[in-house]
């Protein structure tokens, strides 16, 4: 599709303005004439170049990173090259994929040299977490003369990651605070003839167990040499979300189950840096994903994968049928951090039974988030009826939930119950005093 530009169009609407010269000039007919004839004779000149220039004649690629993450702007680099004689000016608007948005508004502006190949850097701005594709691009070239447009549609495919923001995981991961951590919770627990990691060799002792004595060392020695081993350090962290409607919710405006894939990257960027072992499960009315524990960068980035893309549910979580899945594939002592809320008395109750079936095998931590917004309205002075009502319900409901806490942490689960802004923080400190205290 080729348009006249704004040039010619201001151009043709002057010649019109001269029209009424005619009236009291004879001779300006002719000129007029002729004007408006070299006039129509540019345009026809103009879109004819145009029309040689098509969707494959554009030669564009894009140099992207591989993944994005949430509150941080990355460049975005395209190569174009411009197979004309002649200055390329193209306005481009570009469908990016969903999660992403151009910091500079959605139209951009590119003027291609002739005959050469230039390069153009865009930041693109991570709105959201998530994965989705994109690349469409409506281009709009103005023809050498700036009389004429020509609209084209390219496609450069473009599939994307957004991973959630990774600012305060990677604080957390400076050297200083690495090292305190690892002395907190790495330290080595010498016992000896315990654990299976080996340590070191000694001169066996009259009294200790002979089944430590190594015989090829006291071969070699001339003397009884035993093995010492240490408590074994690396523990498995098993993360578990319940992506159903208790999670849907809002707290001041944001998602629920965005705080907790917050805390959920927080502490497996911690486990990871206590060279612990990080497994995910995520479930609704099904169980939609499990990645067994496993250690380092991979089961980091498996764990990114899928918090990328989790999305809430709507339905009511199915707890029997995810405990006996997690039982059946996770048979290890494990920390096992479960996400949920309690809200109301059916939903608190079903996950209280099923919860504590996991002592005395694991170490459960049930993280529940409270809603502010329902604590405000407990403890404000209503100023109507409906007020009262509404005050009343709430005080019901945090009174069932308060119970629902006291009987989990009864069954021997502990209980994390904070506020959403404060849930990542809290999580890594808890999981912190634990490995402190060898409780995993």
């Amino acid at each position: 599709m080729m348009v006249p530009s704004r040039r010619w169009f201001v151009v043709a609407a002057s010649l019109g303005l001269l029209a009424p010269l005619a009236l009291v000039w004879t001779g300006a007919v002719p000129v007029l004439i002729a004007a408006d004839g070299l006039w129509l004779l540019l345009l026809a000149v103009e879109l004819g170049r145009l029309s040689s220039i098509t969707a494959g004649a554009f030669l564009v690629s894009r140099e992207a990173p591989s993944a994005f993450s949430v509150g941080r702007s990355l460049p975005v680099t395209y190569r174009w090259t411009n197979p004309r004689h002649w200055n390329m000016q193209v306005r481009i608007r570009e469908r990016y994929p969903a999660p992403l948005e151009q910091e500079h508004g959605m139209e951009r502006v590119v003027t291609l040299p002739p005959d050469t190949t230039c390069l153009e850097s865009v930041s693109m701005r991570p709105m959201r977490r998530g994965k989705a594709s994109g690349g469409r691009m409506d281009l709009r070239v103005l023809g050498s003369l700036g009389l004429a447009w020509r609209q084209l549609r390219v496609d450069v495919p473009w599939q994307t990651t957004v991973y959630p923001t990774l600012v305060g995981a990677s604080v957390r991961s400076l050297p200083t605070a690495s090292q305190r951590r690892r002395e907190a919770g790495l330290r080595n627990v010498r016992r000896i003839g315990e654990g299976r990691m080996f340590e070191s060799l000694k001169e066996w002792v009259p009294g200790e167990d002979i089944r430590t004595i190594d015989w090829k060392a006291t071969a070699r020695r001339g003397k009884v040499m035993s093995r010492q081993y240490e408590d074994e350090r690396r523990q498995h962290v098993l993360m578990v979300i319940d992506a159903g409607r208790l999670l849907t919710a809002e707290v001041d405006g944001r998602p629920r189950l965005e705080s907790v894939v917050e805390a959920a990257l927080q502490l497996a960027h911690s486990a990871i840096g206590h060279d612990d072992n990080i497994g995910l499960m995520v479930f609704t009315d099904e169980v939609t994903h499990f990645s067994a524990p496993a250690r380092g960068r991979r089961a980091l980035r498996s764990v990114l994968d899928v918090l990328a893309s989790l999305e809430g549910k709507l339905v009511e979580p199915n707890y029997p049928a995810a405990f006996a899945y997690l039982a059946a594939r996770n048979r290890k002592r494990a920390l096992t951090v479960l996400f949920t809320d309690v809200i109301d008395r059916t939903a608190s109750e079903a996950f209280v039974a099923q919860v504590g079936t996991l002592r005395p095998r694991h170490l459960p931590l049930a993280v529940t988030l409270r809603d502010p917004a329902l604590e405000r309205l407990a403890l404000g002075r209503p100023i109507d009826l409906n007020g009262a009502y509404a005050r009343a319900a709430a005080e019901e409901l945090l009174r069932v939930r308060e119970e629902a806490l006291g009987e989990m942490r009864r069954r021997g689960v502990l209980v994390l119950d904070v506020l959403p802004n404060s849930a990542a923080k809290a999580l890594v400190d808890q999981y912190a005093l634990l490995k402190r205290r060898a409780l995993l």
